[in-house]
């Protein structure tokens, strides 16, 4: 449960000030199909996820729990710059794709979060805790939850939400937690 529970809470504050809520707004305003949209977005978190989970069940056997308590650490750490950084545009709109709301949120957002601070976190999760599997699960549904504010606002007013605020915030929680991880493997808190 706690590998379920640690992916969720940091999947959900991470995710919130990164690109893919912003492309899965973008499409809300074109497809007009939220449930779709939300549907694209967690069948994406699904798959990102699931690659950070298997690559959990084959490093995990040959760390120590001081060295899995170090990865989690460094994977909110990074997490924790990468929200930190300025908030830029998808490069991407996927205006030129014909697949339907559902197809294209998938895809896009599935190529979107590839390499994403989010998968990062299923896979820091999922070493520390007891169930990669559940952890990949667990920061899946973050991720989808924290765009549901994204598509059912649509672009122009998601956007007028404080995100400076909501990303600094993120930036802070991730990174003390990601700290007292990395002080504890190293037994030095």
């Amino acid at each position: 449960m706690e590998s379920l529970l640690s992916g969720f809470v940091a999947a959900l504050v991470a995710h919130a000030t990164d690109r893919p809520p912003w492309l899965a707004a973008i499409l809300a305003d074109r497809y007009r199909r939220p449930l779709a949209i939300l549907a694209g977005v967690l069948v994406a978190q699904l798959l990102v996820n699931a690659i950070a989970a298997i690559a959990a069940i084959q490093i995990r056997p040959l760390m120590t729990p001081n060295a899995r308590s170090l990865m989690l650490g460094l994977a909110l750490l990074f997490a924790a710059i990468g929200a930190a950084w300025r908030m830029q545009p998808p490069s991407d709109r996927l205006e030129g794709w014909r697949l339907g709301a559902f197809g294209t949120s998938a895809i896009g957002l599935f190529i979107l979060a590839f390499g994403d601070r989010t998968q990062f976190i299923a896979f820091g999760t999922g070493i520390w805790g007891s169930s990669p599997l559940l952890a990949a699960v667990g920061a899946s549904i973050g991720a989808t939850l924290a765009s549901v504010p994204a598509v059912l606002l649509g672009e122009h007013r998601w956007r007028r939400l404080p995100l400076d605020i909501w990303r600094w915030s993120a930036a802070v929680i991730l990174a003390a937690l990601g700290s007292a991880a990395c002080l504890s493997a190293l037994r030095i808190i």
